[in-house]
């Protein structure tokens, strides 16, 4: 499988994207699964520009 490459404008959508669908009251897994990462990428970017604004 071809591995993708995010810059941070487009990491900082999804985790926007993430925040609106777990308010929704969704898990995280599918969370992740929407935004077509992994578990730990998913945190690893909540962690590393998870205040940051676009």
């Amino acid at each position: 499988m071809k591995r993708k490459r995010h810059n941070p404008e487009q990491i900082i959508r999804k985790l926007r994207t993430a925040e609106q669908l777990l308010n929704q009251g969704q898990a995280v897994a599918d969370v992740c699964r929407a935004l077509e990462v992994s578990a730990p990428t998913y945190y690893r970017w909540q962690q590393l520009y998870g205040g940051m604004k676009a």
